[in-house]
């Protein structure tokens, strides 16, 4: 049984090495190029913010409400109106900005799709390092530094992941104050102002990720006879 289990192990590991050699010749190569044509769109090219801008507005001033006899004693008034606002629609919605949640809807699967092919590339770089030996491992030093290079491509698309909820929630905090402050016009011009900037920020995350693959595959494909055989009686060789 364990010798069935074992071959079942070492056969997965063949087949994904070869999945991984095509994600590496064939995937990479087209995914360079579909983000190359999504980044020269318009979308990605918007230099002029008015429409992004054209829903948004400040929210209405609350309308004043009836809470019931203004003869009541101040502690059963406030009792009173606890329990009418537990029921009570909220007068006023400030939504999000629509042409930023398109263009966020857009980014996020190629983050995601980045954070995975990393993850193969570095699984397979894993499953290709030998067996330490005494001498004769500068092809490992190339899979190791290979491994560390794929490594911080995983990290970076991660924090690429993270601006997405940072974004909602700094906008949710001046939206806040927008609430609490609605003659402070410096608020309005702050969340437009975020807006813009982190459209900005999510373009310029859409051209690294492009990068990150365009890295990716150069390195894997200079150093690839050493990445899969990584010794050898051939001299001293370097990293390109």
């Amino acid at each position: 049984m364990a010798h069935l289990h074992a071959k079942k192990v070492l056969q997965y590991k063949e087949r994904f090495k070869k999945e991984a050699e095509e994600l590496l010749l064939t995937g990479f190569p087209s995914t360079i190029l579909k983000l190359n044509a999504l980044i020269v769109t318009s979308k990605f090219k918007k230099r002029d913010f008015s429409d992004m801008h054209e829903n948004f507005s400040p929210p209405p001033e609350p309308e004043p409400t009836d809470n019931g006899d203004a003869t009541l004693p101040p502690i059963k008034k406030l009792k009173y109106d606890n329990s009418s606002s537990q029921t009570k629609t909220p007068s006023r919605l400030l939504k999000t900005n629509k042409c930023l949640i398109d263009l966020i809807e857009t980014v996020k699967p190629h983050m995601i799709k980045l954070v995975e092919d990393a993850k193969i590339m570095k699984m397979w770089i894993s499953y290709m390092i030998p067996k330490m030996e005494d001498g004769n491992n500068f092809g490992v030093e190339i899979q190791e530094e290979t491994l560390a290079l794929v490594q911080a491509v995983e990290n970076s698309a991660a924090l690429f992941y993270d601006r997405i909820s940072k974004y909602f929630s700094t906008r949710a905090k001046v939206m806040k104050n927008i609430i609490k402050y609605p003659d402070v016009e410096d608020f309005l011009r702050a969340v437009k102002e975020l807006d813009e900037k982190e459209y900005l920020s999510f373009c310029l995350v859409m051209s690294e990720i492009r990068n990150q693959y365009c890295a990716l595959h150069d390195v894997f494909l200079k150093n690839l006879d050493k990445l899969k055989k990584p010794r050898s009686n051939q001299p001293s060789e370097s990293l390109y």
